[in-house]
């Protein structure tokens, strides 16, 4: 490979996705759980995949590693992975991509960990597999695996199970499992929930020395802002299956553009704030991905909306910069935007926003 082939081939996505769309089918009807989600993964980059429950997030990242249901699922658009289209393979034929290619961490490690199976056997198995490893070489890189993710005495907890580790120790062995054959890419699907603070601290530190260690590419799906806003180098926000907006980490922080992200920063609880302080909340639920709204989906829990927004569904639009895009007709700053503040603020009702900005 040329030097212009090495920089062009920086810049390409590693991952990309084109309009995706995964719709289940149930008796209700359709549910649109990703309803035409475009992004760009390059290597060595994180993204962090952020809203609340049902936003689409999950479902998203595994609509890309290809691990969902065949029946019942409707699929639409494009996934690549290094330039070539994976979005319609088999089970069969992703068996070459998992593992070697893409791996996942999931939420909770002790569903996903086999209760009955030691831990050394559950990481070794993968390198055996996928890349013929005899049963003591296997061992032998899975105790370095255990130790390069930081558990104390890695050759002890190879003959332990699950269920004798603590839970950040648990999600340790998962990033193990996840990390055992050198993957390009790493889909880490909440992976600190139900793990006490500074636990949860640890691991998205692990988590980011590894990609810069393994210069490896990362999606970090989480409900929670403030998680990704020192491990990732750009966020997308995620609202009723769709991308409402997504920038570069800063950018994002610094220039909110969408209501329904603004609404994220202002629940995460302050350091500034008094003890016992009443966090903010964004009122109402999110909307039935079977029967979505008709014009925008944030619209029936905005502080700000208007009969535009009740009517038409906005598109994604340019910020100030072309990697800040957001879905708004009156995003934060703009005129309207400021009109409504003011009397809200007036009548005490400023809820969604309040504190931020």
């Amino acid at each position: 490979m040329n030097q212009s082939d090495m920089v062009r081939s920086e810049h390409e996505p590693l991952v990309e996705t084109i309009d995706v769309k995964t719709h289940f089918k149930t008796a209700r009807g359709i549910a649109r759980a990703v309803d035409g989600v475009s992004i760009q993964i390059r290597r060595g980059q994180s993204l962090g995949v952020v809203g609340e429950s049902g936003s689409g997030k999950t479902v998203l990242s595994r609509s890309i590693m290809g691990l969902l249901p065949r029946n019942g699922v409707i699929r639409e658009g494009s996934v690549r992975y290094q330039g070539q289209e994976i979005g319609n393979r088999s089970d069969k034929e992703m068996q070459s991509i998992w593992g070697r290619e893409m791996a996942m961490i999931f939420q909770d490690p002790m569903t996903s960990l086999n209760p009955v199976m030691k831990v050394g056997k559950q990481i070794s198995e993968s390198l055996r597999k996928n890349l013929g490893m005899s049963s003591s070489e296997a061992l032998a890189v899975a105790e370095k695996l255990l130790h390069d993710v930081r558990i104390p005495e890695p050759a002890r907890r190879l003959n332990q199970y699950p269920h004798e580790l603590s839970g950040g120790m648990r999600q340790r062995v998962m990033i193990a499992i996840a990390m055992a054959c050198g993957p390009n890419m790493l889909f880490a699907d909440e992976p600190t929930t139900a793990l006490d603070v500074t636990v949860q601290a640890q691991i998205l530190e692990l988590l980011s020395e590894q990609k810069r260690d393994r210069n490896m590419s990362l999606l970090l799906v989480t409900h929670n802002l403030g998680v990704v806003a020192g491990y990732t180098d750009e966020i997308a926000v995620m609202y009723g299956g769709k991308v409402v907006e997504k920038a570069p980490t800063k950018t994002l922080f610094a220039n909110t553009k969408m209501p329904y992200t603004e609404a994220l920063l202002s629940s995460i609880p302050r350091l500034d704030q008094p003890s016992h302080s009443r966090l903010s909340t964004i009122p109402g639920r999110p909307p039935d991905i079977v029967h979505p709204p008709k014009g925008c989906r944030f619209a029936p829990r905005c502080a700000y909306v208007r009969d535009l927004c009740l009517n038409e569904e906005p598109e994604l639009q340019q910020a100030d910069s072309p990697d800040h895009t957001y879905r708004c007709f009156y995003p934060v700053g703009s005129p309207e935007y400021l009109e409504r503040r003011v009397e809200l603020t007036r009548k005490g009702e400023l809820v969604a926003s309040e504190g931020s900005n």
